[in-house]
């Protein structure tokens, strides 16, 4: 699939303005995950990574991003389920079990194999910065933050059962979960080819928070604001990933925990450009093209619904444009690449 006709001019300081709430000259490009195979041949990370990143950050330029993603990986017992992916030829597609329960009790959670400070692979941001274009800086990404963890380790139903019968095991995992995160969340933002730092942590469902707002409050955002302060002492900002309705605590995101930026946007949830209205003067907002119109729209209602956020959300600044949640291999390439060239001719200031 042909590239989009844009011509590269990457500048990280264009999203960093964006990120503190500024205008740039433009309004930058921003995807914290892609499948390649969308627009072009699979990158295979793991049996080559040098040519991977290499290739990767080739794509990103001719994209016309300022900066991707890369970041952490560590080994930790999660069980999944998977079935056929319908989007491949012959792929398979992975999700959490959700019904299983690694650690029930605190022997479970003794015996747990953690991964150590040393045993976690930052590899990915070596190989990543040594193929930075000019004018480009990588975002430090987790591997998915402390909630999901907890989640996958004790399970959606008997981490509810815990937070009645044993509240305090449920806090002592969240503190192992928040422990690991805060370590690969700071040592993200301490390397120099870092601009800024991704906490991706999915919080929510179509209609409310996975746990109760009083549930997150006391066991999850402690460890977020520790996460962000971490971040924020090395001059980085804090961009948060969390799919789902986060209206009830977006309160305790912004003023307690310290987000710099909000990322996932559901139109059936609330739209980029809702957000925008109701937030977008304290935060900066990323993405908000609609999964759903990327994976079954045509090109020319991506283009449409593409103008219609930036006419929203460029105004007043701290935006930039992307998909409701990533260019995953389900998305059509002529509908990405369609919302890349409408934000390139109509997002200058």
């Amino acid at each position: 699939m042909p590239y989009p006709n844009i011509k590269p001019e990457p500048d990280f300081g264009r999203l960093e303005t964006v990120l503190s709430g500024g205008t740039p000259d433009r309004v930058p490009f921003i995807e914290f995950y892609m499948d390649f195979d969308v627009i072009g041949e699979p990158l295979d990370m793991d049996t080559e990574p040098e040519r991977y990143w290499k290739e990767a950050a080739e794509r990103w330029l001719r994209l016309g991003y300022d900066g991707f993603s890369a970041g952490a990986k560590y080994q930790v017992p999660q069980p999944a389920l998977s079935t056929a992916d319908t989007a491949s030829d012959g792929g398979t597609r992975s999700w959490r079990d959700e019904a299983a329960q690694l650690i029930a009790s605190w022997q479970d959670l003794e015996q747990f194999p953690w991964p150590k400070t040393e045993e976690i692979d930052y590899s990915a941001l070596d190989h990543a910065a040594a193929a930075l274009p000019d004018g480009m800086k990588l975002m430090g990404a987790d591997p998915g933050g402390a909630l999901e963890l907890a989640q996958a380790v004790m399970g959606i139903e008997g981490m509810s059962y815990a937070m009645v019968d044993d509240p305090d095991l449920v806090q002592a995992v969240f503190d192992r979960c928040g422990e690991l995160m805060l370590e690969i969340c700071r040592t993200n933002a301490s390397h120099e080819a870092v601009g800024a730092v991704i906490l991706g942590d999915d919080m929510g469902f179509k209609t409310q928070t996975i746990m109760s707002p009083a549930a997150l409050r006391r066991y999850l955002f402690p460890w977020h604001k520790r996460i962000a302060e971490a971040v924020h002492a090395y001059g980085k900002p804090l961009l948060l990933h969390s799919c789902g309705r986060l209206d009830d605590v977006i309160e305790d995101l912004i003023e307690d925990v310290g987000i710099d930026a909000q990322h996932s946007f559901e139109d059936v949830i609330t739209p980029v450009t809702e957000a925008k209205k109701l937030w977008g003067d304290r935060i900066a907002l990323l993405g908000g093209v609609d999964m759903d119109i990327l994976a079954r729209g045509t090109p020319e209602q991506v283009r449409r619904r593409t103008r219609e956020i930036l006419d929203v959300c460029m105004p007043g600044g701290g935006y930039a444009l992307g998909s409701g949640n990533s260019i995953a291999n389900y998305v059509r390439g002529e509908n990405y690449l369609a919302m890349l060239e409408e934000g390139w001719a109509s997002g200058v200031y």
